[in-house]
């Protein structure tokens, strides 16, 4: 599909996906042609599309990054998910070579060091296991909202994505935090414990902190760094080529 026709059918989708409720915007993906691919973090966010996914049976398949560098609140969350909605989370890992490589250049938590290290380590961690993941995959669901930072403001609802080939679907683009929070105490959606100790926001340890009062939702991702560079790469165009060189060519 050319990068034309990829961006029209995004737009289309995008206007179809407006005024349904989450569980409508799901289904609708999950029954267009092609696979579609949920990646959650276990985030808030996240769990409210996985619960989704579960309690309505719906054909998405549902994967997470596990980069090695998880909180261990993170990682119990994966199994005890699964078992609240019979699901099966596929979990994708780094490539022993590519960290290996990495480590020789940069250290362990060279990432501290430079935006080029720390782009490096979330090369190998997340961005080649995610190309894993969404090998032949047409729809790619994430958990972003558009209140969680400057650079995600005007998140749409379907979006062309040329780099990878397929249409990334933000069904939760429209929720804020306070919407969140409700929907997951009504449904009683098991949630990651962090989330009640200052972490809005979580991704690998040594990479979040809690935020402070007043602090914007991912203000504690990469907090060493000026805020418009706070992006791992996966939702960021052409991010894949910030990796470091002769890693694996396995993703």
């Amino acid at each position: 599909m050319t990068t034309q026709s990829l961006e029209a059918e995004a737009k289309a989708l995008n206007d179809r996906l407006e005024s349904l409720d989450l569980a409508g915007r799901l289904a609708l993906v999950a029954g267009l042609e092609g696979r579609a691919v949920f990646t959650t973090s276990l985030g808030i966010e996240d769990q409210v599309i996985t619960a989704a996914i579960g309690i309505n049976r719906l054909d998405i398949e549902v994967a997470t990054l596990k980069t090695g560098r998880l909180f261990n609140e993170t990682v119990a969350l994966i199994e005890e998910t699964e078992e609240a909605y019979d699901i099966r989370i596929k979990r994708y890992h780094p490539e022993k070579a590519d960290i290996e490589t990495y480590v020789a250049q940069y250290g362990m938590n060279g990432f501290y060091e430079s935006v080029e290290a720390r782009h490096a380590c979330c090369g190998v961690r997340k961005l080649r296991p995610l190309a894993r993941a969404l090998e032949g995959a047409s729809y790619w669901i994430t958990g972003l909202r558009r209140g969680q930072s400057g650079n995600r403001a005007t998140t749409p609802f379907a979006e062309a994505d040329p780099e990878r080939g397929l249409i990334k679907i933000n069904p939760l683009a429209d929720w804020d935090i306070e919407t969140i929070r409700a929907h997951v105490a009504a449904e009683a959606i098991p949630v990651n414990p962090l989330h009640d100790r200052g972490y809005p926001s979580i991704g690998c340890e040594p990479c979040t902190r809690a935020i402070k009062p007043g602090e914007p939702e991912r203000a504690g991702r990469w907090w060493w760094e000026n805020d418009e560079k706070r992006e791992c790469g996966l939702h960021v165009a052409e991010a894949a080529s910030s990796i470091i060189p002769n890693a694996s060519s396995a993703a």
